[in-house]
């Protein structure tokens, strides 16, 4: 005597999932259990966790030899999030649930009392289920507050195996169990702090403007306490909420990541990783499932790296692919996970290790041979990706004397960037693109084109050798934001200079 039961399950790697079928043979020989389909070691071990869930639920699993296939065998399966899906295909093999439907996908880990406990990645595996037109998604009770943003997809939380067996038709009694929440979310570091605290560095505040409004990144240097970070922190404030689009993005990656609840935000994320942090806990990684890196963590918002030059070189250089594609692709020996990495990076460097080359009121204690090396950790290649990059003076009694009250508010501020934007998405309608620093080369120097005449200070910079062609582009994405910012209609010579001004530092 055989059966054969079918449930379906979702296989993750990075943010992309795969539909799986998962397959429960039945047959009248020694028992044993067994699981095909290129599972991994936590997945090999959902046998023993399947076999004392059912005998917990009231639905022990009959001694018979039971193999348990995901197809497609080829895909990668990684996690506990299969345990829920194989134990339905069992039961449903051994007609405990008869209902249980193949078209409805089956998440959760299940622990030796038969309860569900909640599982990272929820929000993709229910991306995943609609966009494969699943009409059903029975998950853990635990990830219920994570799922709920997802639309147009039927979720059914559950609290154990017995609850997910009686839905499918199993003949048990109801038992009320305790279900698995997941910890309470830490309050995040939201740093939506006052611009107008900043006093005595116009030029500093200019540039953060400039790049919260046209989405650029950007280098401040400067001496210690010249507020390098009391403007980097200021950034997000500035910027506008994440719509619909954007913030289900976000969340797929937060919920990878294992933000359960807290995955879902309408703000831009910040992220602000340590000096001593390794390339993959940047770029993301891991010798098991591939996680996100900070900057997949900061997409459609800002990565903040202080202390630039105390980065590893080799992790500073791992941004230069993501800052101009928007992506991270991790490739492992089980597949190659991508990544969104559409974030703005903010970087803060001293102009030496003493930090005083260049003042006027401390003198340097560096030779030149340390200063070039300290900043040389930050490659040119990696700074000419910089749109924004301005040196920040240590602030003196004379400049906050004169100061007067100039710094905007932030909240005069992101209005003012809010209007700037929509002008860019207006002006970009039916490009693909919002924001001025995604424009291509050949737009600028197409419909997008300056006043005649505005690129001149530019294109003898490029036939000098003193500025890239990428260099050039991005100089004149910074003009087209500051003219947006103005209101004028195109840049002109007075935008252009003063983007290259902002270009000036290193």
């Amino acid at each position: 005597m055989s059966g054969i039961g079918r449930s379906a399950a979702v296989a993750l790697l990075g943010v992309t999932g795969r539909r799986i079928e998962v397959e429960a043979h039945l047959t009248s020989q020694l028992p044993a259990f067994s699981i095909i389909g290129l599972p991994d070691t936590s997945l090999g071990e959902a046998r023993e966790r399947v076999r004392a869930a059912a005998a917990n639920a009231g639905a022990p699993l009959p001694a018979r030899r039971i193999t348990v296939n995901l197809t497609p065998a080829a895909v990668p399966k990684r996690g506990s999030g299969f345990d829920l899906a194989i134990a339905m295909a069992v039961l449903a093999g051994a007609d405990v649930a008869p209902h249980v439907d193949e078209r409805v996908v089956y998440i959760g880990e299940l622990g030796l009392d038969g309860r569900l406990r909640p599982v990272p990645g929820v929000v993709p595996m229910l991306l995943t289920a609609r966009d494969a037109g699943v009409a059903r998604v029975v998950l853990p009770t635990g990830n219920a507050d994570e799922a709920r943003f997802v639309r147009d997809v039927d979720v059914h939380p559950v609290d154990s195996l017995r609850a997910a067996a009686i839905d499918a038709g199993a003949l048990l009694p109801p038992v009320e169990v305790e279900p698995v929440l997941v910890p309470p979310a830490l309050p995040e570091r939201s740093p939506v702090a006052e611009l107008a605290d900043i006093v005595g560095n116009p030029v500093g505040v200019r540039a953060l403007v400039t790049a919260a409004a046209g989405g650029h990144h950007a280098l401040f240097v400067g001496p210690p306490g010249a507020g390098k970070t009391m403007l980097a922190e200021r950034l997000p404030g500035l910027l506008p909420d994440l719509d619909d689009e954007a913030a289900l993005e976000v969340a797929a990656v937060r919920s990878v990541a294992g933000h359960g609840a807290a995955s879902w935000t309408t703000r831009p994320p910040w992220e602000a990783p340590h000096h001593s942090a390794s390339a993959v806990s940047l770029i993301g990684g891991g010798s098991g499932t591939v996680r996100p890196g900070a900057v997949s963590r900061a997409t459609r918002g800002v990565l903040f790296l202080d202390e630039a030059p105390e980065f590893p070189r080799a992790v500073l250089d791992a941004l230069r692919q993501p800052l101009e594609s928007g992506r991270i692709t991790v490739h492992r020996a089980a597949g190659a996970a991508e990544f969104p990495a559409r974030c703005q990076v903010v970087l803060a460097a001293n102009p030496c290790p003493c930090g005083n080359a260049g003042s006027a009121q401390q003198p340097c204690e560096c030779p030149p041979a340390a200063v070039r090396r300290y900043l040389g950790r930050m490659s040119g290649p990696l700074l000419d990706r910089m749109d924004v990059r301005v040196r920040v003076p240590r602030v003196t009694t004379g400049l906050i004397r004169g100061a007067d009250g100039a710094t905007p508010t932030t909240a005069e501020a992101r209005q003012a960037v809010a209007a700037a934007r929509a002008v860019m998405r207006d002006r970009l309608a039916g490009t693909g693109w919002t924001r001025n620093a995604e424009v291509s080369g050949a737009w600028l120097r197409g419909p997008g084109r300056a006043v005649p005449g505005a690129t001149a200070v530019l294109d003898h910079a490029l036939d000098l050798g003193t500025l890239t062609m990428r260099g050039w582009d991005r100089a004149m994405r910074v003009a087209w934001t500051l003219a947006d910012l103005q209101g004028a209609d195109r840049p002109d010579d007075r935008h252009v200079r003063d983007a290259l001004a902002l270009r000036s530092a290193l």
